[in-house]
């Protein structure tokens, strides 16, 4: 049931007395007096607690840090946040139809006239009049279109608040993407420079074995060519590193910032928990899937608005008035309420009916196909993690393998029982199994990752 709500609207000057005075004052009381229906919405978006540090040369920071650098410098976070205020600001809007509206409102006229005088000519004249003072109208029963109205504000707001939430979500993946993404860069950096070093030795090894008679030339060109590959390599993962940073810099809202370093964390742990679990979870945790609910929501009210547009409403007003073309001016007061039924528009409301309930069934459609994606999302990152946990330990013993083999490669050369090409397989192999590894650890990570964001935990 709506109750009574008061609107400010404009209204028109009257004559007489303090009867305006009273009638001001005890609406403004009602206004107090009367409860705005709806729901009460938290003002402050949840944020999460991040610690943020300044960046100066030669800072160390953690995931956490740069997180809460992310949250505080990046601009879509910024642009979000101001989104969701301004929908706060319609929900004062919409609220404001419930108070009285007082105006001040001043006419002048000015009017001439003439009049036959027998049949020789006219006689005119002119006449002015200047009324002015205060106006105060208010809307006192509208049959729910002013509480459906702040209603679809406050399902807007909190759509707008979880949208906020869904873009926070969103930066703190790309953080934790950029950061194990720089990781990655570094230690594929570090497994080159390795593999740069180990051509080296084998180029002096090789050359060492051509001067003394006991290797062919073709060793050490061969080795040659190896080293100039790796060196390369090198040339390459070292420019991915400073792609990486960038990245990170970027996903911080901190293009520019100073050289810093940040917590190596790429380890494995494994991420214990169900499908079912996880499923659940981004269910009921989802800013996104809130968010199109909220819409739904006010899709609902917004239907309820237009299907109003058929019943009447009651308004009041109360004015004081100055009036006269001299002097002191004659002056007085009016007070009365006006019932308004709607009986025919051109079938506007009808068509505004319709079309809200094309716009409620659309929302409905959308939160389920939302809800459905979200199940595939779920479904796809939680497989992701599972292959990514059981490929660590396969690339780490398959790494273990590769170094193993290295080492024997490496001795049998030294010894001048092996081949060039065996220490070469066997370096190709080792380079390849660190880059499998360094690889598992970050799938593992981003896996996890994105699996939280999945389900709509940081």
């Amino acid at each position: 049931m709506n109750r009574t709500c008061l609107k400010i609207v404009s209204g028109r000057p009257a004559m007489a007395g303090r009867k305006s005075l009273h009638l001001m004052a005890l609406s403004l009381a009602v206004c107090a007096a009367l409860a705005v229906p709806g729901f009460s919405i938290n003002a402050n978006a949840a944020m999460p607690a991040a610690p943020a540090v300044p960046i100066t040369n030669g800072t160390t920071l953690t995931l956490e840090n740069c997180i809460g650098i992310a949250l505080q410098r990046n601009p879509a976070e910024l642009a979000a946040g101001s989104t969701a205020r301004a929908a706060k600001s319609r929900v004062g809007e919409a609220q404001s139809a419930y108070y009285p509206q007082l105006n001040w409102q001043t006419d002048y006229s000015r009017q001439s006239y003439s009049a036959p005088v027998g049949s020789s000519g006219r006689i005119g004249g002119a006449f002015e009049d200047i009324s002015t003072g205060p106006a105060l109208t208010q809307n006192i029963y509208d049959f729910g279109r002013t509480s459906s109205q702040v209603n679809i504000a406050k399902y807007n707001l909190v759509s707008s608040r979880q949208d906020f939430e869904t873009q926070t979500n969103t930066i703190i993946l790309n953080v934790k993407t950029s950061y194990y993404g720089v990781l990655q860069a570094q230690k594929a950096e570090a497994a080159a420079e390795e593999v740069v070093k180990q051509n080296q030795l084998h180029l002096t090894q090789a050359q060492g074995f051509f001067k003394a008679g006991t290797k062919p030339k073709i060793d050490v060109t061969n080795a040659q060519v190896n080293l100039s590959n790796a060196q390369l390599s090198l040339i390459q993962a070292q420019n991915a590193v400073m792609i990486a940073w960038q990245n990170l810099d970027n996903a911080m809202g901190v293009p520019d910032a100073p050289q810093y370093s940040i917590v190596d964390n790429l380890v494995f742990k494994p991420y214990a928990i169900t499908f079912e679990n996880a499923l659940a979870t981004a269910y009921k945790n989802r800013p996104d899937l809130k968010s199109i609910h909220a819409k739904t929501m006010s899709a609902e009210q917004s239907l309820r608005f237009a299907r109003a547009g058929y019943d009447p409403y009651i308004s009041g007003s109360a004015g004081y008035t100055w009036s006269g073309d001299l002097f002191p001016m004659e002056h007085g007061w009016d007070v009365g309420a006006s019932l308004t039924v709607p009986i025919f528009s051109g079938f506007l409301t009808k068509k505004q009916v319709h079309e809200a309930q094309a716009n409620l069934d659309v929302a409905k459609a959308n939160e389920e196909n939302l809800r459905q994606s979200i199940y595939l999302q779920a479904r796809q990152a939680y497989l992701n993690l599972k292959q990514a946990e059981s490929s660590v330990p396969t690339a780490r013993e398959g790494l273990e393998q590769a170094k193993e083999n290295l080492a024997l490669a490496n001795g049998r050369y030294a010894a001048g029982v092996g081949s060039q090409v065996d220490v070469t397989d066997a370096l190709t192999s080792y380079s390849t199994a660190q880059t499998a590894y360094i690889n598992a650890l970050y799938n593992h990570l981003t896996a996890e990752a994105n699996l939280e964001n999945a389900m709509g935990v940081r």
